[in-house]
């Protein structure tokens, strides 16, 4: 990340999952990278002294607020905010193929996960951002919460989110231009990756599209490192592709 110089921190949420344990692996062993905030549901194992852990629930906005307390007194800015969280898939919600299988307590949850929680984080975490150097606030999206790409339909409530959390970018984009011209403010879609979230669907892959999560940390750090400030509020793919809204 040589586009946020030397001694960089970082607050990553969802560093247990199949991105975010790659991403915090990355960040580690980045010489630049003095520290990782890594957030998970249940306590963390800190495998290296660069790595700090706190406890978050994305449904429950007092941990992330208590969080990013915490990450201001020790820190007082960090310079990168990620957000490797997500909902697919889980034992009482699965993508429907037809509206006649919409349920609002399914559609609850994936707004819950892919919208709310981390809108919920850009609140609290975005004011840690540094006002005067180049700071970056993003999120795991997908590429099916386009709406101009959408020509399968299906998968109501992930896409319904997903476009959501990308409408909540853009939106935090522009109020961060406002008072942090440097800042970057992004969604990111990784690709198909194989983790527990893709497993179900990966029959169906073309070969060589599925991509291994070290592989796509790589490719996502390296995304934002390139990125320039006035593509913020885009939604960008692994490959720095710019997706339409």
């Amino acid at each position: 990340m040589q586009s946020l110089g030397a001694r960089y921190q970082v607050a990553l949420f969802g560093a247990t999952g199949g991105v975010g344990a790659a991403l915090l692996n990355a960040l580690v062993n980045d010489a630049a990278c003095a520290r990782v905030f890594a957030g998970s549901r249940r306590p963390l194992q800190a495998a290296s002294p660069k790595v700090t852990p706190f406890v978050f629930d994305l449904n429950q906005e007092a941990s992330i607020a208590q969080a990013a307390q915490h990450m201001q007194q020790a820190a007082g800015t960090v310079d990168m905010v990620l957000v490797a969280t997500g909902l697919l898939h889980g034992p009482l919600v699965k993508p429907e193929k037809t509206f006649r299988a919409l349920d609002g307590a399914a559609l609850a949850q994936w707004f819950a996960h892919n919208t709310i929680g981390p809108a919920l984080i850009g609140k609290h975490m975005l004011p840690l951002l540094p006002t005067t150097t180049r700071g970056i606030f993003a999120a795991l999206s997908a590429k099916v919460g386009s709406v101009s790409d959408n020509r399968l339909g299906g998968w109501h409530g992930y896409r319904a989110s997903k476009a959501a959390l990308n409408m909540i970018i853009k939106n935090f984009a522009i109020e961060l231009a406002r008072r942090h011209p440097l800042a970057l403010c992004v969604a990111l879609h990784p690709g198909t990756v194989d983790t527990q979230l893709s497993q179900p669907f990966q029959s169906s892959l073309r070969p060589g599209q599925l991509s291994a999560p070290a592989q796509a940390a790589h490719h996502l750090l390296t995304v934002l490192d390139q990125a320039p400030c006035e593509q913020s509020g885009e939604l960008l793919a692994w490959n720095g592709q710019v997706i339409a809204p």
